[in-house]
């Protein structure tokens, strides 16, 4: 085997040395917003803690090609193409700080010299599988926000699928991820710094043929060691050699899972501890001012003495394997929107409406909450969800959560735990008016203020079509005279209308311009109070015509919410509907004004679908 280099890089060092190459026999981009949003929340949990602490991503495989510095990326290059859209996000977002615009910009493409003496500008990463490589390059040249990059793509006529469009999906997401999470730019340039310093990985180079030899050996017998791997072993000196191949089967009933589903195990693994042990983590003459395991710590936890007698892994090594498989079952369980007892749940899937796949903390005080009796762990979850919209809409950091919920599950196990049915809900009680009932007015007045703003790109649209649906199930079942929800499903598949037209046309631009001078069409027709559900043939129909050509396609609509924009029922006097009507308001014509009645209108009903009640104490 040729001789074979390895190399310790930044992110900064990496991209400002090497060019690579994602040559067109590898794989394809296909990480989804997911894996992206995860890797982008990883890094973000580092940023806070120590400034010299770094964070290791792994290796990088390579093979050096016949130009100086370039390589082709043989293992690796799903992060790497990751961490190049990143640097894209993070210039177009420091456009005003203009020596971090260069600087890195700087690691994004770079001119050199030939051994022919020509000059050729390359990109610092280039991925050559179909048509990879002018997105990349598309999405590096307009250095523009993601409405206006994926607009230029479009213009360009590249054709958007699979790989091509996880590439700019991945730029949205990375984009406003950081936009949300850091609003000043002090913020992202110190995310920047971490990221350039920190963030590490091993760069092996090797040639192509022995590149690919070891990459095979990689995926066969594993590479390093992680905090999952080290308890595992950890957990073989526990046991005879009798043992080890029912303990070897044992653990793949916790990773094959994981694996299947993709799920980080040291995610879970982390959420585990959180969820189910006492915080105790002794640092020395450090101390520590909150309740976190962080991913590196994990193995160090298990091993300190006391955490250790906590978990009796020492003496019962498979019953606390089989406490960790159920944790995974059930963990996976209401990813896919089932209860406790492993059965769909309404409560759950409205649950994972809310959080999508970018926000996972919740998993804590579920996992904790997980023994709770049926009906009072439903009750649980639909708590939570009222909780996790006020901190979601207001796009609070998840470390302020993260630094409670781990004593807060303490306090949920104390109460899960309770024999005494009538105590037990007297404490949960008393549990949900402390935390999440406090957490939310805490969040009114910014929530509040928050709807007012709220637009179609205020968040992911599936967490506006979420918010939309929500509104439209309350309205609809008070309309009903409906006590119980029915499936979230059932709204989610509708169509977001836009009232004011999503594509209008020159005459209804004029007409709008004359009579609200000076105000931004495409800006009031994205704001909540201009959308609502619609069933998709009605709203192929309704199209892009004007209010009152609409109005006679909304009043076929299924949903009472939308109805009611043009009128509302008249059915008695004290009955659900005129009940609901009092909240609702029809609109003989629709403008601006309109369209703050209506903003205003739904936000009053934001209060009441998502609030925190008692459960009853019998």
């Amino acid at each position: 085997m040729a001789k074979i280099e390895n190399h310790k890089y930044t992110i900064e060092e990496a991209f400002r040395e090497c060019f690579y190459i994602v040559p067109d026999y590898q794989r394809e981009y296909v990480w989804t917003d997911k894996e992206v949003q995860q890797l982008l929340d990883d890094i973000d949990e580092q940023v806070d803690g120590s400034s010299s602490r770094e964070y290791f991503i792994g290796t990088i495989l390579v093979a050096p090609m016949e130009q100086k510095n370039h390589f082709e990326v043989i293992d690796g290059q799903q992060r790497l193409t990751t961490f190049f859209l990143m640097l894209c996000a993070l210039r177009q977002l420091l456009k005003g700080e203009s020596q971090h615009h260069q600087v890195i910009g700087a690691l994004l493409s770079m001119s050199y010299t030939t051994q022919q003496g020509d000059i050729r500008t390359s990109l610092k990463l280039e991925p050559r599988y179909e048509n990879a490589g002018e997105v990349v390059d598309l999405i590096t040249k307009l250095d523009a926000d993601p409405e206006t990059t994926r607009a230029g793509i479009q213009a360009a006529g590249i054709q958007r699928f699979g790989s091509l469009e996880n590439l700019i999906s991945a730029y949205g997401t990375l984009h406003r991820g950081l936009q949300n999470k850091y609003e000043r730019s002090e913020e992202l340039k110190k995310f920047w710094g971490y990221l350039a310093s920190n963030v590490i990985f091993i760069q092996i180079s090797a040639d192509v043929s022995s590149a690919l030899k070891i990459f095979e050996t990689i995926n066969e017998r594993g590479v390093g060691l992680n905090p999952m791997d080290l308890l595992k072993n950890l957990l073989f000196t526990q046991v005879t050699p009798d043992d080890f191949t029912r303990l070897k089967n044992e653990w793949k009933k916790i990773t094959k899972p994981l694996e299947r589903r993709k799920e980080k195990p040291l995610r879970f693994l982390r959420y585990f501890i959180m969820a189910n042990y006492s915080f105790f983590m002794d640092r020395g003459d450090k101390q520590r001012v909150d309740s976190v395991v962080r991913e590196d710590e994990i193995y160090d936890w298990f091993t300190d003495g006391k955490n250790a007698t906590m978990c009796d892994y020492k003496n019962k090594p498979f019953e606390f394997i089989r406490k960790i498989t159920c944790d995974v079952e059930r963990y996976l369980a209401f990813g896919e929107g089932r209860g406790n007892d492993d059965q769909p749940s309404r409560a759950m899937d409205d649950l994972r409406r809310l959080t999508g796949g970018a926000f996972s903390l919740h998993y804590v005080l579920l996992l904790a909450a997980s023994t709770l009796p049926k009906a009072l762990f439903e009750h649980f979850v639909n708590q939570l969800e009222s909780f996790l919209f006020y901190y979601i809409f207001t796009k609070t950091p998840t470390k302020e959560l993260e630094k409670s919920f781990s004593v807060w599950a303490d306090e949920i196990r104390a109460f899960s735990a309770e024999a005494d049915s009538r105590k037990q809900r007297e404490m949960f009680n008393a549990f949900i008016s402390e935390r999440f009932q406090k957490g939310m007015t805490a969040r009114e007045a910014e929530l509040e203020d928050a709807l007012k703003r709220y637009g179609l790109n205020s968040m992911q649209k599936y967490r506006t079509n979420y918010l939309l649906a929500k509104l439209t199930r309350y309205v609809e079942m008070a309309f009903k005279g409906i006590k119980f929800p029915g499936p979230l499903g059932d709204f989610t598949t509708l169509e977001i209308e836009h009232i004011l037209p999503n594509g209008p046309g020159k005459d209804l631009i004029d007409t709008f311009a004359k009579a609200h001078p000076g105000v931004n069409y495409h800006e009031q027709k994205n704001r909540l109070g201009n959308l609502t559900l619609l069933e998709k043939p009605i709203n192929i129909v309704a199209g892009n015509d004007f209010f009152n050509e609409k109005k006679a396609e909304y009043v076929k609509c299924g949903n009472y919410l939308t109805r009611s924009i043009c009128a509302l029922a008249d059915v008695g006097t004290n009955t659900s509907i005129s009940r609901i009507n009092t909240k609702l308001e029809a609109f003989e014509e629709w403008t601006v004004d309109s369209i703050d009645r209506r903003q205003a209108m739904l936000s009053k009903l934001v209060k009441e679908v998502w609030k925190v009640t008692e459960i009853e104490v019998v």
